[in-house]
């Protein structure tokens, strides 16, 4: 894991070496153990390491090909960079350094944007081509590493990077919140628009490429993408293959010059790469005073000590969960309101201490099946043999008055359009409720319905279940999951890497039936049959639990129900918010009248991060 940035000058005249510099030191949590420039009339590249493969000086960024016509930055690992420098030293290419970061400008230098078809990994890099004056930006397949691009300046310069805290420090940068971003990211509770929540500055879609040329964007490609078609392979050669398949993943995201740990908390996801990985050391994170499911750390050590593992552990409560939001908020860059990135902060910080590299279950869920979303419920099943009419009636009037009561849950999945009642894992605030929460300046964005329905016109004529998977992999996986991962993980200079997410692992996954994804209401059965082979029944059966916070409780208590009112009484709150309005959610539930904690949440992240961004800075 490393940070790049870098710009295309604009017509002010400043000190670039000094400019760059304070970028780069804005990231310097994603690389502290070395930094690097290139400074020239038409492009400033910087770069901060965190050494991981070939720790030498000679491995530094950025890298060069050999007439230094071609200099590249990159964040991320190759894992097949051994075979692929092999083929460029057969076509006569000379390397400098054993690292993975190398290949790709070499690769580059001999097949262009084809060399994105040869890689496997997780990357965003930046090359500056000098002779075209043109640069090359891409990213990996599914978003892992994030890379952001515009030009919202004064004077003509493009940005881009793996921060977009660093394009503060630039002179040039002209901040200023999107005004359409907050309606949809009431509903999914991250930033779910392709412009971000800095008005001009943009995330590159995953899987893709983009040239840039004095300051605009003059091609885009796709190198890669997914989709679903079942293969006739039988139940058994099925969770043959995804054993076989995802043990070879493993091995390959082992890599490294370091120590490697593994995330472990106790459920299918991370206990099947643990026990394919054998680690020294594992971690995992839960809640002072709760057991159960807000505490599952007892489970990670149950099985690392069952496999012969060193096991970590931290316990956390709401004096720390609090006490992290601003600086949490800072380092997602745009606000986020997925819970358990609050304990993933800590579990990075805890794995920081022992190891600079760990393996991480995320993914599993959405290529195999995993939520509980997935799967129609009994009484759901039953729900849907009623009359679409009768549905229909019950949405307007039960879904809607009741829209978090079972029943109301029920009369919203079971009485709406696919495209309606499912736009991925978190749906926060009904539409209309956020419209009528949001002043009228901010209403203007898409609703969730309208960003999707690209994505569900492109699955015309696909099953409920494929449809799921694919929405979810195409927004909510690099949105929250992947982006949470990565911004937790560097804030405590960490390296998280995902197995899961491979695209061998992905081509094997697209290849499953239906029913072998969820059959007779059990999520990812294949997946949890091939784990059969390598851990306990415990463990491979174990219900998706994911990362439960005990926020309700913590909203009925005095001293919580206080910070939180300050914060929405700010006279900045009046900007975004019918202010009385969410005050008066908040007072709901500290009385018990209703359960409002995911809306008080989801408003309070923004607000943290507007103060981060926006007034403190």
């Amino acid at each position: 894991m490393c940070g790049i940035v870098g710009y295309m000058p604009g017509v002010r005249e400043i000190d670039h070496q000094t400019v760059i510099g304070e970028m780069c030191d804005a990231m310097v949590h994603r690389g502290p153990d070395s930094d690097g420039t290139f400074i020239s009339d038409k492009m400033v590249l910087g770069f901060r390491r965190l050494s991981i493969i070939d720790l030498r000086d000679e491995a530094d960024q950025p890298l060069f090909n050999k007439d230094k016509s071609l200099a590249l930055i990159f964040n991320g690992e190759i894992y097949n960079y051994k075979a692929l420098r092999s083929e460029l030293v057969d076509l006569g290419y000379e390397f400098i350094s054993e690292t993975d970061s190398e290949v790709l400008v070499h690769g580059y230098d001999a097949w262009g944007d084809g060399v994105l078809q040869k890689v496997r990994g997780m990357f965003a890099f930046a090359i500056w081509d000098a002779r075209k004056e043109e640069l090359f930006l891409a990213r990996d397949f599914f978003g892992i590493k994030p890379l952001y691009y515009g030009a919202p300046s004064d004077d003509g310069s493009f940005f881009f990077g793996s921060e977009i805290k660093c394009f503060l420090k630039h002179p040039a940068f002209q901040k200023e919140v999107n005004a359409k971003a907050l309606r949809p990211y009431l509903t999914f509770q991250y930033p779910a628009t392709e412009e971000t929540f800095f008005k001009g500055i943009y995330k590159l879609t995953p899987g893709t490429w983009m040239k840039v040329k004095d300051g605009s964007v003059i091609a885009r490609g796709r190198y890669w993408d997914f989709n679903y078609r079942a293969a006739d392979l039988s139940d058994d050669e099925a969770v043959s293959a995804i054993g076989e398949t995802l043990r070879e993943s493993v091995r390959a995201h082992q890599m490294a010059d370091v120590k490697v740990g593994a995330f472990l908390s106790g459920g299918i996801d991370s206990s099947f790469i643990t026990a394919l990985f054998r680690p020294e050391e594992t971690f995992s994170v839960g809640f002072k005073d709760y057991d159960g499911v807000f505490n599952e750390t007892n489970l990670g050590a149950r099985l690392s000590e069952l496999l012969g593992f060193t096991h970590h552990k931290r316990l956390i409560d709401a004096d720390d969960f609090f006490g992290a939001l601003p600086v949490i908020q800072y380092h997602m860059d745009e606000p986020q309101s997925n819970l358990s990135s609050v304990p993933l902060y800590f579990l990075a910080q805890l794995a920081s201490e022992h190891v600079k590299v760990v393996l991480s279950g995320e993914g599993a869920d959405e290529l195999f099946g995993g939520y509980d979303s997935y799967m129609d419920t009994p009484h759901l099943a039953l729900y849907k043999r009623l009359p679409a009419f009768v549905r229909r009636g019950l949405y307007r009037t039960v879904g809607k008055s009741f829209p978090h009561s079972r029943l109301g849950d029920l009369a919203v999945r079971g009485g709406q359009p696919l495209r309606e009642s499912f736009v991925g894992q978190a749906k926060i605030f009904p539409d209309d409720e956020a419209l009528a929460l949001l002043k009228p300046a901010y209403r203007s964005g898409p609703s969730a319905v309208e960003l999707l329905a690209p994505y569900y016109d492109s699955l015309s004529g696909r099953d409920e279940l494929t449809c799921k998977q694919v929405i979810d992999i195409r927004t909510w996986l690099p949105g929250d999951i992947l982006l949470k991962a990565d911004k937790m993980s560097s804030a405590h200079s960490l390296e998280l890497r995902v197995p899961f997410l491979d695209k061998e692992v992905m081509r094997l996954a697209s290849r499953l039936k239906p029913d072998q994804r969820v059959k007779d209401g059990v999520a990812k059965i294949s997946l949890r049959k091939a784990a059969l082979a390598e851990l306990p029944e415990e463990w491979a059966k174990r219900p998706k639990v994911g990362f439960p916070v005990p926020l309700r409780d913590w909203l009925h208590q005095e001293k919580y129900y206080l910070a939180v009112k300050e914060i929405f009484s700010r006279p900045y709150v009046s900007t975004f918010f019918d202010q009385e309005k969410l005050l008066g959610y908040l007072q709901e539930h500290y009385e018990g009248k209703a359960l409002r904690q995911r809306y008080i949440y989801t408003v309070l992240c923004f607000l943290i991060w507007y103060d981060e961004y926006f007034v403190k800075r």
